[in-house]
């Protein structure tokens, strides 16, 4: 069984990382000569939705408008969300289910990407420069990842 970090990318076409892998490279390159507006970037990070949160959302809706209608429209409506839980599972062990093509084409990140950039960035930043002069190396390696 892949592991949580891998197993969408395993899923994924090889041009969509590729091109995923690309993106945050450019960004922290750009980043890196635009270091004021870090900050910035690192909060619309805070808000990006990765791809484990919009098939969470995307499943919670089906499943909710298909018990829905199995209520009020017929029991064959039961279908849906039974079908959305098998999905669901499979991702959860596998890493894919139907919509992570569609997802990942329409640029949805792992949440490890997007750490990825994220912590690139706090490092251009300077966030990471007083840890190993630290006296309490431990301490200030967590509160530079945190912060």
């Amino acid at each position: 069984m892949p592991s949580t970090r891998n197993r969408v990318p395993r899923h994924t076409a090889d041009e969509i990382n590729s091109r995923i892998q690309r993106e945050i490279a450019f960004s922290v390159q750009y980043y890196a000569d635009h270091k004021d507006e870090i900050a910035k970037r690192l909060r619309e990070l805070d808000a990006e939705w990765d791809i484990e949160r919009a098939i969470e959302a995307n499943a919670a809706a089906l499943g909710f408008i298909g018990s829905f209608l199995g209520l009020t429209r017929g029991r064959k409506w039961l279908v849906l969300p039974l079908a959305v839980s098998g999905f669901l599972f499979q991702h959860a062990v596998e890493g894919w289910c139907p919509p992570v093509p569609l997802l990942r084409r329409l640029g949805f990140r792992t949440s490890f990407e997007i750490e990825e950039e994220r912590q690139a960035l706090k490092a251009l930043r300077g966030d990471f420069d007083a840890v190993a002069k630290s006296a309490n190396a431990p301490a200030a390696a967590l509160k530079a990842v945190r912060g």
